[in-house]
């Protein structure tokens, strides 16, 4: 059974649950393989390549200053157990635990002065870029990858322009792969790995388009019956979520997509396979999910957003960094390497990132606590200046002292790396009105994008 998922299970004025109306089943269609259909593509002279954004979420607020600002001249509860490694750029430094990042750091950049995080365990910030999550408009901010399904709508027929990859977690909010707000249900993303898990029902077969036809004409007879009384655009929402269902079904470029087997093993050994099993009440370390994230841009997704481990380390910090952190190594770079040798790193931007950073001071238990005054992101691709580091924090990687960066601001640069005008570029709320993309005053960082 074939299922499009939003990311919540809202229900519409007669009671019926979304999640519940848009179950597609049984179905499977043979088809080309997703190479085959890019090949075709190039051959016919279409442009595989569109603009696209790639946004990892370490849930739980990853340990800056033992990854990416490290401070080894701090006292030792400060600065911890791991060292500094140079990388292939003169004069910049990162953790030890990230060999790989460091001898390619020409191609990925560090921001080591984020700031404006709430504080508390929320992926809210890093999918939308807003600074109050308490201000919003009736319906909600939407995150980066609904707004994109707004503006440009879906790249390929069959593939959603929005596809979240995070798993139904213990804590909630670790899972979210960005809401779509006032945009609504025709814009929220697509879950492939929600409620056990999607990808098992999307082998699509031995389905004739006359009988999708006689489906479409019974959902459209369903629709008109309570269009009347629909007073909140939903049903509008559903007829997009219901066209998408019919592209999926009468293509095989998302199955294919979601289809891992069909990957060189080779190419899957150097990102690494990593496990489904969750960390506590967190996300999986399922380093699969970076080579499938690579896998649904190419094959038209404009959106992907992934959920890696769980980074709340109140105690054993160093423990688990040990653990996570070569697996990110590995995973991220991986990702960017094969941006690249595919020609699609002008094209497709990489973030990754946390809710915030950690203490400065090492507790009682080997951890580190909150701390939102000051946190790390790494961003790669897109055509930006890498290579760099932009900010500084200050002795003990507690405040930034050099070049302040907002989530807003690297949200701004992303949607520039896109060719979007941040200054310009709106999309409607439930009342019509246009909405900028980022809060006032966010611009994009020219040290990436002049």
């Amino acid at each position: 059974m074939l299922k499009i998922y939003g990311n919540s299970v809202g229900k519409f004025c007669d009671g019926v649950s979304r999640r519940s109306f848009l179950e597609v089943g049984g179905l499977t269609l043979g088809g080309l393989s997703l190479p085959q259909i890019l090949e075709a593509e190039e051959s016919q002279g279409v442009r595989r390549n569109h603009k696209a954004i790639i946004n990892i979420f370490l849930p739980g607020g990853p340990p800056h200053q033992d990854m990416w600002d490290l401070k080894p001249n701090a006292p030792k509860e400060i600065r911890g157990e791991f060292n500094e490694i140079p990388t292939d750029i003169p004069g910049i430094r990162i953790g030890e635990l990230f060999p790989r990042m460091a001898g390619m750091m020409d191609k990925f950049t560090v921001i080591r002065s984020m700031v404006g995080a709430f504080g508390g365990h929320d992926a809210w910030q890093c999918m939308t870029g807003r600074i109050h999550k308490s201000k919003q408009p009736p319906g909600g901010w939407p995150s980066m990858g609904s707004a994109l399904s707004s503006l440009h709508g879906p790249a390929k027929a069959g593939v959603p322009p929005f596809v979240g990859l995070q798993p139904n977690t213990g804590e909630k909010r670790w899972s979210d792969p960005g809401a779509s707000g006032f945009l609504g249900p025709a814009h929220s993303p697509f879950l492939p790995a929600k409620d056990g898990g999607a990808k098992e029902d999307m082998k699509l077969g031995s389905l004739t388009v006359n009988r999708l036809g006689g489906r479409k004409t019974l959902l459209q007879s369903f629709d008109t019956l309570r269009r009347d009384i629909d007073n909140k655009h939903m049903m509008e929402g559903l007829d997009a979520f219901n066209q998408q269902a019919l592209a999926m079904l009468t293509s095989s470029r998302l199955a294919e997509a979601l289809n891992l087997e069909k990957e060189d093993s080779k190419l899957r050994d150097r990102y690494g396979r990593g496990s489904d099993k969750k960390v506590a009440d967190g996300s999986h370390r399922l380093l699969d999910d970076f080579l499938m994230a690579r896998r649904l841009i190419e094959a038209g997704a404009r959106c992907v957003t992934l959920a890696f481990s769980r980074w709340d380390w109140h105690g054993g910090n160093f423990k688990r960094g040990r653990e996570d952190m070569p697996m990110l190594d590995q995973a991220l770079t991986a990702l960017v390497e094969d941006l690249h040798s595919r020609g699609m790193d002008k094209d497709v931007s990489v973030v990754c990132w946390g809710e915030f950073g950690r203490t400065p001071k090492i507790n009682d238990k080997a951890g580190r606590d909150h701390w939102p005054r000051l946190s790390t992101a790494v961003l790669a691709c897109g055509q930006m200046n890498h290579g760099q580091v932009i900010g500084a924090s200050d002795k003990h990687a507690g405040e930034a002292v050099e070049r302040p960066v907002r989530f807003g601001d690297v949200f701004a640069t992303l949607y520039t790396s896109m060719g979007i005008n941040v200054e310009t570029a709106t999309i409607p709320d439930l009342k019509v009105s246009p909405r900028y993309l980022v809060d006032h005053g966010r611009k994009q960082l020219k040290e990436l994008i002049s």
